[in-house]
């Protein structure tokens, strides 16, 4: 289903490029007859919008919109990671200092039309949770790599922060305190 629906995004995409930054200045400067070409970039953007339409739909009645295109579990972390200020158990020997790792994602044009569709026919808008999801375990290993290279054992006070930059792009910001422990 993603794979019809992405192949039906890129030909709205190109139909539509086609169709404004070439058929626009043609339509202007020709003869008033559309040629051939410019019908078949209008007749892609219409079937392609109406191909993601269906795919969302029929997606969403099965249930596919709910979350399943994410991983349940994410894989283990090379050292512990903490959102309270203690380790249960364990002795803060050393605050090595602030760690974070931050990333910036944004969706192609083609998923954002079909999150656009989802938001006419309701549901999870699973093209902006998977890129989040995405972008939270990016900025989670680059934080830990941070921490490795200071010799931490542990990335306590774990936080995250998202930020909308431009459009459909979001920064997520993944920080903690590095700590050795005893």
């Amino acid at each position: 289903m993603k794979t019809i629906r992405m192949v039906a995004g890129l030909a709205l995409v190109l139909g539509l490029l086609t169709a404004i930054f070439a058929g626009v200045p043609w339509y202007i400067s020709q003869d008033p007859i559309l040629p051939l070409w410019l019908k078949i970039a209008v007749y892609a953007v219409l079937g392609g919008l109406l191909v993601v339409l269906l795919t969302v739909a029929a997606e969403r009645q099965k249930g596919g919109a709910l979350g399943g295109g994410l991983p349940s579990v994410e894989s283990q972390p090379r050292l512990l990671l903490q959102n309270s200020t203690e380790v249960p158990g364990r002795e803060i020997v050393e605050v090595l200092g602030l760690v974070r790792g931050h990333t910036i994602f944004a969706i192609w044009f083609g998923r954002d039309i079909s999150a656009l569709m989802r938001l006419v026919l309701g549901g999870e808008l699973i093209e902006y949770t998977e890129m989040m999801g995405r972008a939270r375990q990016v900025a989670t290993a680059r934080m830990i790599t941070e921490a490795e290279g200071l010799g931490a054992d542990a990335v306590i006070n774990v936080r995250f922060v998202t930020t909308s930059v431009i459009g459909t792009a979001a920064e997520l910001l993944a920080y903690g305190t590095a700590v050795k422990l005893r």
